[in-house]
């Protein structure tokens, strides 16, 4: 199997024996998703959707997930011009499928609910949809937002990815390149989304994870000259010999790279960083804005994250060879460590 084999012919997701039937990536979500002919344990199984949506002052992130002993519903609001966040989670103990979240990306509905969070994800007629309302977010004051995703037909990243142990796989789709619209309102401020600037990404994962992680994972999106651009870097996540993850995006095209390295400083998160790729089609230098650190240790659920938004400036080559210039494109790129 050549590195990043592309998969094209619909099927199953999972054989029999509760593996991997074609590790690989495609361009679609054309493998279907079975909860039921998971073999993995119940506490097991992760499933979440997270959505960035994002402009060059603030951004919003939202998670829904449901990881088998454990569900982290969050909300995060981040400004830049004067680097700010605030990010509110709310624990559930034992979901392991309860949150009965889609076995498509494509369509449904996506929700949690309890006395102080209201949030539902939505996906039809070719847009998505952010509704929320968290009381008391931060300060005793409430947050709430309603954001809708354009989502015309258009390639995305999804990968099927085993790991080096039973039963273990990773499905994922990232959608990046969604022209936003809406708003947020917190603490009086109203923050508002325009799709000629303003982008959202969807990252939708289903499979059995090893306990414990490290994973690197960088997105962005971008509008050159009423271009579309994005991009989707990253690795750690399982055995990735059959494809990575690594892509451009370019008018609704994806572009695949090969392996890409992330150079973070030794000297910290916020210094300077660089991205290198093995086949020189990805060339970037980030300057940091804020980093989005967080820390979590229940002993046997251990989290160390630093997702970090800045500017990156370089070029980024297409499959034709066109090079694409960028400059200071907010985006981000993470390190996340996780034992749970």
């Amino acid at each position: 199997m050549s590195r990043n084999h592309e998969i094209t012919t619909p099927g199953l997701l999972l054989n029999s024996e509760g593996e991997l039937r074609e590790p690989g990536w495609s361009r679609k979500m054309i493998l279907g998703y079975d909860r039921s002919m998971i073999k993995a344990p119940k506490f097991r199984i992760k499933e979440w959707d997270y959505y960035l949506v994002l402009s060059d002052m603030f951004a919003g992130a939202f998670t829904i997930s449901d990881d088998g002993y454990i569900g982290l519903q969050s909300v995060s609001l981040l400004t830049f011009d004067h680097p700010w966040e605030h990010t509110e989670t709310v624990l559930n103990a034992f979901p392991m499928g309860k949150l009965k979240l889609p076995s498509h990306s494509s369509s449904g509905i996506t929700k949690y609910a309890d006395k102080r969070l209201q949030m539902t994800f939505t996906a039809e007629n070719g847009q998505r949809h952010i509704s929320c309302h968290f009381e008391n977010f931060h300060e005793n004051k409430p947050f709430s937002c309603e954001i809708t995703l354009a989502q015309p037909d258009m390639d995305t990243m999804v990968i099927a990815t085993p790991w080096d142990k039973k039963h273990a796989f990773y499905y994922n789709q990232k959608i990046n390149c969604m022209r936003a619209s809406g708003y947020m309102e917190y603490d009086g401020k109203r923050y508002e989304f325009h799709p000629e600037t303003d982008f959202g990404t969807l990252d939708w994962g289903r499979g059995v994870w090893t306990y414990d992680n490290t994973w690197f994972w960088g997105s962005g999106n971008t509008d050159i000259n009423g271009n579309s651009f994005g991009f989707n870097i990253g690795y750690g996540f399982g055995n990735t010999s059959a494809a990575s993850e690594n892509i451009l995006f370019w008018n609704g095209k994806a572009h695949k790279l090969d392996d890409i390295t992330f150079h973070i400083p030794e000297t910290g998160y916020t210094d300077p960083w660089k991205f290198t790729s093995s086949d020189g089609r990805f060339e970037m230098d980030f300057i940091p804005v804020l980093d989005r650190a967080a820390n979590l240790d229940y002993k046997v659920i251990v989290s160390d994250q630093h997702q970090v938004f800045g500017r990156m400036s370089g070029k980024a080559v297409l499959d034709d060879g066109t090079v694409i210039e960028v400059r200071d494109m907010m985006c981000f790129a993470e390190k996340v460590h996780n034992r749970y």
